[in-house]
């Protein structure tokens, strides 16, 4: 018997290990948004907006309903119209679940850090939905709130 518990004392952390890594579907998405979160803080939304599907069927859900990536890209020029206006996105509380071989959603917290002068910090919750698509996996709709 006490053979045994050793046994199963070892597997206990093994199977955390297992438990604990991305799948590949995850470790994509993962990439998109850290390259969103890159660009962001670099004040460059075109690239950060290369994460979104460039569809009239791209859909973000804020305050209002924006369909279109030329309507949504349009958005985020106007309301972060400065570096500084834009701030140093983090992303937190990340959540990956994917949905079959080419859907996956995230729930997740993002902050904005900014000086009062360009805003002040700013932050809140969003939802994604990502399909897989010919050039990768790509946001069809955000929620942000």
């Amino acid at each position: 018997m006490p053979a045994l518990s050793r046994r199963t004392v070892l597997l206990i952390p093994a199977l955390g290990a297992v438990h604990a890594q991305n799948t590949p579907t995850e470790s994509a998405v993962r990439a998109v948004l850290e390259m969103q979160r890159t660009a962001w803080n670099r004040g460059d939304v075109e690239t950060f907006m290369a994460g979104y599907e460039a569809s009239e069927e791209t859909t973000f859900v804020g305050a209002t309903v924006t369909r279109g990536y030329q309507k949504v890209l349009d958005n985020y020029h106007r309301r972060y119209p400065t570096k500084e206006k834009m701030g140093q996105l983090t992303f937190s509380d990340m959540q990956i679940r994917p949905l079959g071989a080419d859907y996956a959603s995230v729930i997740g917290r993002w902050h904005l850090g900014r000086p009062a002068d360009a805003g002040g910090n700013t932050g809140g919750i969003y939802t994604l939905l990502f399909r897989k698509t010919a050039q990768g996996w790509k946001i069809i709709l955000d929620h942000t709130s």
